[in-house]
């Protein structure tokens, strides 16, 4: 089991950073320079949608300070606008610009073209959706030790 459970949480992080440079090389492909790897997957995630930092930390797989840095340079670039509340002054909101709906469209063909791919016997539907599932019970179950994690911490500290 140890041996498994290690091999998993490396597997994970090779995954996390091979898809990264997927995506690097279809940025490339697209003659798209002024957007890194990371940029390219917060602007995936906002999609059509508008929302905070905080939103985007939720969603992605982002540190707070990394989000509001690639939001920066991704205003600074044209793929987003960023607008106050009008109903609470100190929240923040980003949509995509058009130039960053355009980017988005190639990033969605690109998963496209994977999922395609995938299905010429790479991997079936129900291996898919396997992983899927084992890999969500394994969210939940650090999620679940982050929160305990941090109540023993609460409880020590209070001693």
């Amino acid at each position: 089991m140890q041996t498994a459970y290690m091999d998993l949480i490396a597997l994970v992080e090779r995954l996390h950073r091979q898809f990264l440079e997927v995506v690097k090389l279809e940025l490339d492909t697209n003659g798209v320079h002024d957007i890194n790897n990371v940029q390219a997957m917060i602007l995936y995630n906002i999609g059509d949608m508008e929302m905070t930092v905080g939103e985007l930390t939720l969603r992605g797989c982002y540190l707070g300070s990394n989000v509001s840095y690639n939001v920066k340079k991704m205003l600074e670039n044209g793929y987003i606008v960023q607008e106050r509340s009008p109903h609470d002054r100190r929240s923040v909101r980003v949509r995509l610009t058009d130039k960053g709906l355009t980017l988005h469209e190639k990033l969605n063909a690109m998963h496209q073209r994977h999922i395609a791919a995938l299905g010429q016997g790479v991997l079936s539907t129900e291996e898919l959706a396997q992983a899927h599932k084992t890999l969500r019970r394994l969210e939940r179950f650090w999620t679940q030790a982050v929160e305990l994690g941090a109540r023993n911490l609460a409880f020590t500290s209070a001693a």
